[in-house]
């Protein structure tokens, strides 16, 4: 007698990623807006500046201000596309390999999606 081997996660299981990646989304949405709401901040700051007197620090933290907001605008854009493979019902399936990734991975990055092996044979 052969072992079928699973072609998805339970819907079940699915709902245990879906509550998970909402959590983790919510935090990385308030993350992004504190980091927005620090550009905005900033910018103001500069306009009351005098001109010509500042010595690049500003608009160096601004610059590493405005990264990181951009590395979270595209950490949300995942989580946000996890949500849509769940509702799909494709969530935790290995774009490469077509097997599951296993459930330790996708706790730990619950927006990956290649499994350990595909990821290291890049």
């Amino acid at each position: 007698m052969q072992i079928q081997e699973r072609t998805r996660y339970s819907d079940g299981e699915l709902e245990e990623f879906r509550v998970l990646i909402t959590e983790k989304l919510q935090q990385a949405q308030q993350q992004l807006d504190s980091y927005k709401s620090q550009l905005v901040a900033n910018a103001e700051g500069a306009d009351s500046k005098v001109r010509g007197l500042d010595d690049g620090t500003g608009t160096l933290a601004n610059e590493q201000m405005q990264n990181l907001a951009a590395r979270q605008q595209k950490h949300v854009r995942h989580l946000e596309n996890a949500l849509i493979r769940i509702s799909n019902k494709v969530y935790g399936v290995c774009r490469e390999s077509g097997k599951l990734i296993s459930k330790e991975r996708l706790m730990a990055v619950p927006h990956a999606t290649l499994s350990i092996q595909a990821k290291n044979s890049r």
